[in-house]
């Protein structure tokens, strides 16, 4: 603890007395100042106790004294020493009347202390108080890495939060809780995860200090890593601010956590690497090798169903500042769905390989499993929040797959990011193509443009107002080339429709007896009647 009025009155060799303030003597003194200006106030700081001698003051004026002292307690002056035996035998009655009404501890300070005697005795004090809190702050350091080497982040954290009296919460790359101490902690620690989110948002390193769920206590959320993205978020609650001691042990912990997230990162990249080769001999038909080299590190996730997310982002690099900021909003997006699949394997134990590519990430993860599960949700979340400043994500997801299978589930993922990205959606399953129509894959600008070049000879005769060929046919091909049927839904005869279609086969030069081109006249209406879903 810094130094105290009281520790002061009772320093021996000091023989201090208390005239005035005697219930605030527990205020901890900055510095003791000398002053013998009528009005010290704007050279104070707050936190001093002032020594003077009464040399320009009228120290008898009950007036003047009640103005000074309520100046000196204004500025946050903790305590005025005043020597007797130099102009005044005596403090006099005024000051100590205005030192008792405005609540400021009043000191005497014989003729035989001198005032650089009080100085020394507080920057001893002080100098004491810096050491044990610098001697604590190693020793906290020396106990948190002792306990991150034997018992990992779970170990650290017990150990800070019982440094700094409070608990500690480690969050994951998703803001969502990894570890918390004490036990009880954990559900608090929750409740902030929405401070989490935008501290993340900030490149690190950055910090904030927030209000705990309804106000219980003090938190300071820190963030962890070195790169443009915190991989990790650290949080200390407190009943107040944290002293000096409290404050080496915090920025220990960030440090601590810092390098085991940093090598964490470097046994991932060596992972990702190894992950790669895998993904290489899967989709080069070679299960075997592919087994060989994975090791145990996917544990079962080769012997198991699994399925293929391939995720990719719009736009490229380009040149400038431009694309280089458009460059890293999509390594922003394509990073995102990385880190949602990873958090939610680190929670479930399951095993994921995670291989970026460049512009696209392909992911392979247990059929049925929560990762699968998280990329899903992360990519629905921005279907519905269309953060297009995070760069557009496009996401394809395979049918269930084995190894001997996986270059078929990857070209089946690879297929319905394609249909993603031509119906402006954000993820498509592959079994949502299988189950549904063909008809929103004619919404392709080329399909459009080949549809409008196969019907412009009949939409130009029809312009002419010489007949509906085109409605015509429509209602021909509706009803599988039933004359009857088709000229009712006209309300023309038959015969007229018979001739209308030996027009069509004229202008286009094509016959509708052949089944290939009923089947394409019939999509391209399709495709330009505005009829896809």
């Amino acid at each position: 603890m810094p130094p105290t009025l009281a520790s002061l009155v009772h320093h021996s060799a000091l023989k201090l007395t208390v005239r005035a303030g005697e219930d605030r003597l527990d205020a901890p003194v900055r510095w003791a100042h000398a002053s013998e200006l009528a009005d010290p106030v704007p050279y104070m700081e707050g936190g001093e106790l002032l020594l003077i001698t009464a040399l320009k003051l009228d120290a008898e004026d009950r007036e003047a004294m009640r103005r000074y002292v309520k100046r000196l307690a204004g500025a946050g002056v903790v305590g005025l020493g005043f020597a007797v035996g130099v102009h005044y035998d005596d403090i006099p009655e005024a000051l100590v009347e205005a030192a008792r009404e405005e609540g400021l501890p009043l000191l005497e300070v014989p003729r035989r202390t001198p005032f650089l005697a009080i100085s020394k005795a507080v920057s001893a004090a002080i100098a004491a108080d810096q050491y044990r809190a610098v001697t604590a702050g190693f020793a906290a350091q020396r106990e948190l890495t002792r306990q991150t080497l034997t018992d990992g982040p779970e170990g650290l954290l017990a150990a800070l939060a019982s440094q700094v009296d409070g608990w500690a919460a480690l969050y994951d790359a998703s803001g969502a809780v990894v570890a918390a101490a004490p036990d009880w902690a954990g559900r608090r620690a929750a409740r902030l995860t929405g401070e989490v989110t935008r501290l993340r948002e900030r490149p690190a390193p950055a910090s904030s200090v927030v209000a705990g769920p309804e106000n219980e206590d003090r938190v300071e959320l820190h963030s962890l890593g070195t790169g443009r993205r915190p991989r990790a978020a650290l949080a200390v609650g407190t009943a107040s601010a944290p002293g000096t001691a409290e404050r080496y042990a915090v920025h220990s912990a960030v440090a601590l956590l810092t390098l085991t997230t940093e090598r964490s990162r470097s046994l991932h990249a060596a992972e990702q690497r190894i992950g790669a080769a895998v993904l290489r001999m899967l989709l080069a038909g070679e299960p075997d090798h592919a087994r060989a080299v994975a090791g145990d590190l996917y544990g079962g996730l080769l012997d198991a169903p699994f399925r293929i997310i391939v995720a990719e982002t719009g736009g490229g690099g380009g040149g400038g500042r431009g694309g280089r900021a458009q460059g890293e909003a999509n390594g922003d997006a394509l990073g995102a769905l990385a880190e949602s699949a990873e958090s939610a394997a680190a929670r479930s134990g399951e095993p994921v390989l995670a291989v970026p590519e460049g512009e696209r990430l392909v992911v392979l993860a247990a059929d049925g499993g929560t990762v699968v599960s998280a990329c899903c949700e992360h990519a629905a979340a921005r279907e519905a929040a269309r953060r297009s400043e995070d760069g557009e994500l496009v996401v394809g997801l395979s049918a269930p797959a084995g190894p001997i299978t996986a270059s078929a589930a990857y070209k089946q993922a690879e297929q319905a990011l394609s249909v993603a990205r031509r119906r402006g959606r954000v993820l498509v399953e592959h079994e949502q193509m299988a189950a549904g129509s063909v008809l929103p894959l004619l919404a392709d600008d080329a399909v459009k443009a080949f549809a409008d070049g196969l019907l412009r000879a009949l939409r130009d005769h029809d312009a002419t107002g010489r007949g509906d060929l085109v409605a015509s046919l429509r209602a021909w091909l509706s009803r599988h080339g039933q004359w009857d049927a088709a000229a009712a839904d006209l309300g023309v005869h038959r015969h007229t429709l018979r001739y209308r279609m030996r027009r069509v086969e004229e202008i286009l030069g094509r016959s509708l007896d052949d089944p290939d081109v009923r089947m394409e006249l019939w999509l391209a209406l399709k495709a330009t009647a505005g009829d896809t879903a």
